[in-house]
């Protein structure tokens, strides 16, 4: 942030549409200390960092060692035996230009702390903790306490006496359009869609009622939901009579919270905030158990010893003696156990997915954005551990899980020396290097996943670097904009961990990719990890790796919402096929003739954009390159497309093509006509403001809104700015080169000739796709004009190499390309059209640009759950409730994690029909590539290798080979195939 607290829209592009402007001015004055700088507490402030306050200062007196660097990616070999704080302090300095941070390397004080909105502490004891609780909160100081040990994790918030929470969820408000309000006490107000999206309690304005225009200033009213298309509001039994129209918007309320200081909440069990539904005693335990761990270091002068057994029960007895206090009905003495096993653990999953969410908790201490944590949280990942007694590889003792001084040393406490070798053996493919893939490839680096002898991480991602990218993937800075970003990401992790094996690719997965990423490449692989951004190429990755059986680690955020799957082999449904999205698509009808949102207006404008300036001079260049081929094709596409294309080819080689910069604002300026005043006339010759339908009603009613004409006015800005934005663009595509000077373009308009309009009555508008496909059908064109058309294009210009045109691809992210410029103002003139409240450049270029709202928070606990798996799958764990599926949001700190489901199955018959008699081999492939051949005698032979389950159930293709040449009575027959799906 600026002194001036404006907000640089290009760096936080993204996380802008999960906060807001307000939130982000608010945090743009919060200055924050976070305590404590070893794996968990760089984790918060990285997240905090990029998330935009006004100042971080990260305090820490202790100097780096060994253990520090299994989860704190700040650090070097170089580091070693210095202040932790002071190392990190110039990386973290560089995440974000718009934050002061600064380092504190004395203790804690009071003094301190006064000088901060938001405090954190990591790595605190539990004095610390209840001392500076009681500061904090009797001074109106945020405290966020958070803490991770081994596989377990920690996190409390206190807010103070009264918080106000200004948007409790970050959702947009509910709407829905009237059909009808009863006049009644309480009125009863029918809705057209089938859902409204309300819910008992919600409170919602009126507008744009006919007829009981009373409710339209009435205010904000609660309502009480009826069904799904009805609620019911106040006492209309006195208003006129409804008529028609109206709009309910959701109004969204401030809410208040109370927080209990910390020595308070801790003996609260009802302050308990359930991740995990399976484990509710399990955390219950953990809330004695972590207070237990305080004590045992405060009475023995350390944590726990890995795997000690003596250590394991004195913590049992400490939290059995605190449980005489608490009264749990069921205490898990198992989990005390796992945790002082593994207390000496640091592990940067577990970091990444606590520090994801504390840093959350800050930003809302900050803005008052979103619904804070009360009180208390509590996470583990025990299942991680080996299955069974004593599980997979080596036996877990003192000595295998002691430290070695190395850089795994805060993973090898908990997993074993044994464990770390097969880490560094693994090889992994990890797909999208953006948000979710530099987390990972953290989380890989610190685990060293691929970094020993044999492993290797194979990264692929097409796509380059920009400046939005910057707030939230956090491997890039400002001197890596318009590098590759797997390349980048790949440099950055290697100074992480100089041990990566690692290999930058710049290719998009998909079938044209089959030969780089084929059988013998899926072959070699013990996994994948995708981090993509759409559900086309995670069904495709799926598929492969089901094909191949590889197992997926997947993940995906929204905003502060997020989700991650694991697809284990024959264990786990895969991420599936690709579900349709007809159902979400607008009617074509509707974009054209009957808009009713902003969401309709806004798809349009993308369409004129898409159809003008990039899919016109495609069809011209196509033209230039072959006009046999091209017009054969394009007639064979039916005669109402191919009038279409052809009307389009014929407007960029004929004489409407532009000459220089004054043709240009002279065709922005008669679209501008047709658009929002002649459309608009023809479709009210056709539809009078006072149509009735065949039964009477009125035709513009409902989710029909009657739109009027409107009228040029150069001094209008937003007309301008659709005139000076399609004079741009078009003159783009031909090569001319324009102005934003408004004054000049004024001029040229005062010249520009405007065709007088008349509608015409023998032009059908069409009230349904069903019509409009149906008309298409008929041949009801003007096949006079397609023939005339053929006729004019049957030769091409001579001179077609210098006329080539240069197609326009959407670029939202650059502010100076007029690309969001068309968008907007095509936008809102068609919403002005029909009434629809307009909306701004920032809200346009979300739903336009079909932006992913997104944030580091979310990105951050999403990579670290998918890490949690992966411990899992690198170790072959085999029982389905060792896993888990999860789904986050971090807005109302809801976290599900629930066991996966369990993959489909099912029966198949195969019918054989098999004649002739042969001799041969039968191979059996699986998709593991690995094949057996089977001597076949008799057809009797290949039927018995099915029907006799003789065939392996992952069997994906039987070939019978005949062979003849010792038998001269054998029939000849080709070689036989049967697939198995």
């Amino acid at each position: 942030m600026s002194e001036s607290n404006d907000i640089d829209e290009g760096f936080y592009s993204r996380q802008l549409y999960v906060l807001g402007h307000e939130a982000m001015r608010r945090m743009g004055t919060a200055n924050v200390l976070i305590a404590g700088m070893r794996g968990l507490g760089v984790e918060i402030a990285k997240n905090v960092i990029l998330s935009g306050v006004k100042s971080v200062t990260v305090q820490d007196e202790g100097l780096a060692e060994w253990m520090d660097f299994s989860s704190q990616f700040f650090l070097l070999a170089s580091h070693l035996g210095q202040n932790r704080a002071l190392s990190s302090l110039s990386q973290l300095s560089a995440l974000n230009p718009h934050v002061h941070v600064s380092a504190h390397t004395g203790p804690l004080k009071e003094t301190l702390l006064q000088q901060f909105q938001v405090v954190v502490l990591t790595d605190s004891s539990l004095d610390d903790q209840q001392r500076f609780g009681t500061f904090c909160h009797s001074n109106g100081i945020k405290l966020i306490v958070a803490d991770t040990k081994g596989l377990c994790g920690q996190l409390f918030c206190d807010f103070g006496e009264e918080f106000e929470v200004l948007d409790t969820d970050g959702e947009t408000p509910a709407s829905a359009m009237i059909d009808d309000i009863t006049k009644a006490d309480p009125g009863v107000v029918t809705c057209i869609e089938q859902r409204h999206g309300f819910v008992d309690g919600s409170t919602v304005s009126l507008s744009e009622v006919c007829g009981m225009t009373k409710l339209n200033s009435y205010g904000p009213v609660d309502i009480k939901v009826l069904g799904p298309d009805s609620f019911s509001i106040c006492d209309t039994s006195s208003f006129s009579e409804y008529k028609k129209g109206g709009v309910a918007t959701e109004v969204k309320k401030s809410k208040i919270l109370q927080f209990k200081p910390l020595d308070e909440a801790l003996v609260d069990p009802e302050l308990l905030v359930m991740t995990d539904y399976g484990k509710m005693t399990k955390h219950q335990t953990l809330h004695l158990a972590f207070q237990a761990l305080h004590g045992f270091v405060k009475r023995v002068g350390r944590l726990p010893k890995p795997r000690s057994q003596s250590d394991a029960e004195l913590l049992v007895a400490m939290v059995t003696e605190l449980n005489k206090v608490s009264h749990l009905d069921q205490l898990d003495e198992d989990v005390v156990q796992s945790l002082s096993f593994t207390a000496c653990g640091d592990l940067a999953p577990v970091n990444a997915f606590i520090g994801g969410l504390a840093a959350q908790e800050v930003m809302k201490a900050c803005t008052g954005k979103f619904t804070p944590l009360q009180q208390w949280l509590y996470f583990d990942a025990l299942e991680c551990l080996p299955e069974g007694n004593g599980g997979e590889g080596e036996e877990l003792t003192e000595s295998t899980c002691s430290p070695r001084g190395s850089r795994y040393d805060g993973q090898t406490a908990v997993f074993g020396s044994g464990f770390q070798e097969r880490l560094g053996e693994q090889k992994y493919f990890l797909v999208g290097a953006g948000a979710i893939g530099c987390e990972l490839l953290k989380n890989f680096a610190l685990i060293g996943l691929g970094a020993g002898e044999g492993g290797h991480i194979t990264v692929t991602d097409m796509d380059s670097i920009e400046r939005s990218n910057l707030n939230r993937q956090f491997l890039f800075r400002s001197q890596d904009i318009g590098r590759q970003k797997s390349e980048v990401a790949a440099q950055a992790v290697r100074v992480m961990n100089p041990n990566m094996n690692i290999t930058a690719h710049q290719n998009r997965l998909d079938p044209d990719s089959e030969q780089v990423y084929g059988h013998t490449f899926f072959m070699g692989l013990d996994g994948v990890a995708a981090a993509l951004d759409n559900v086309e190429a995670r069904v495709y990755l799926d598929g492969r790796c089901v094909q191949h059986q590889r197992p997926m680690l997947e993940g995906g955020t929204l905003g502060s919402k997020g989700h991650t799957l694991v697809v284990v082999p024959h264990l786990t449904e895969s991420y599936g096929p690709a579900k349709t999205g007809s159902q979400n698509a607008i009617p074509l009808c509707t974009l054209k003739n009957f808009p009713h949102r902003i969401e309709h207006t806004l798809q349009w404008a993308r369409d004129q954009f898409e159809g003008l300036y990039k899919q016109a001079a495609e069809h011209v260049n196509l033209y230039f390159r072959d006009a046999a081929g091209f017009l054969e094709r394009t007639l064979g596409r039916g005669e109402a497309e191919a009038l279409e294309v052809l009307e389009c080819v014929w407007g960029g080689v004929g004489r409407q093509r532009p000459q220089g910069w004054e043709d240009c604002v002279g065709w922005a300026r008669r679209q501008w006509e047709t658009l929002y005043n002649n459309n608009i006339a023809q479709l009210l010759h056709c539809f009078p403001s006072d149509q009735l339908t065949s039964s009477g009603l009125p035709f513009w009613s409902g989710a029909k809104r009657c739109p009027h004409p409107l009228t040029f006015d150069p001094s209008n800005t937003t007309h301008m700015d659709y005139v000076v934005a399609a004079a741009n663009l078009y003159g783009q595509i031909y090569g001319i080169v324009g102005t934003r000077d408004s004054s000049a373009i004024r001029s040229i308009l005062e010249t520009v000739h405007i065709p007088a309009f008349t509608p015409k009555s023998t032009i059908k508008i069409h009230l349904t796709d069903k019509e409009m496909e149906e008309e298409r059908e008929s041949g009801h064109l003007d096949t006079g004009r397609l023939e005339e058309l053929q006729k004019k294009l049957s030769s091409p210009p001579v001179n077609s190499a210098a006329l080539q045109m240069h197609p326009i691809d959407f670029e939202k992210d650059d502010d100076n390309n007029f690309h969001i410029d068309y968008i907007v103002a095509a936008s809102n003139l068609r919403a002005e059209n029909y009434d629809i409240p307009t909306a701004d450049r920032h809200k346009s270029k979300l739903i336009a640009g079909r932006i992913i709202p997104a944030i580091a928070t979310t990105t951050a606990a999403v990579a670290g759950l998918m890490c949690v798996e992966l411990y899992k799958l690198v170790q072959g764990h085999r029982k389905i409730s060792s896993y888990r599926s999860s789904y986050i949001n971090l807005a109302v700190q809801y976290c599900v994690l629930s066991e996966p489901l369990g993959p489909q199955r099912f029966t198949q018959t195969y019918n054989l029909e098999i004649t002739g008699l042969f001799y041969g081999n039968a191979v059996l492939y699986d998709v593991g590539s690995n094949h057996t051949e089977r001597l076949v005698k008799s057809v009797s032979d290949v039927v018995s290798l099915v029907t006799k389950m003789e065939v392996p159930q992952h069997l994906h293709m039987l070939e019978v080979f005949p062979s003849f040449a010792e038998d001269k009575d054998c029939e000849t027959v080709p070689p036989i195939r049967y697939l198995f799906r």
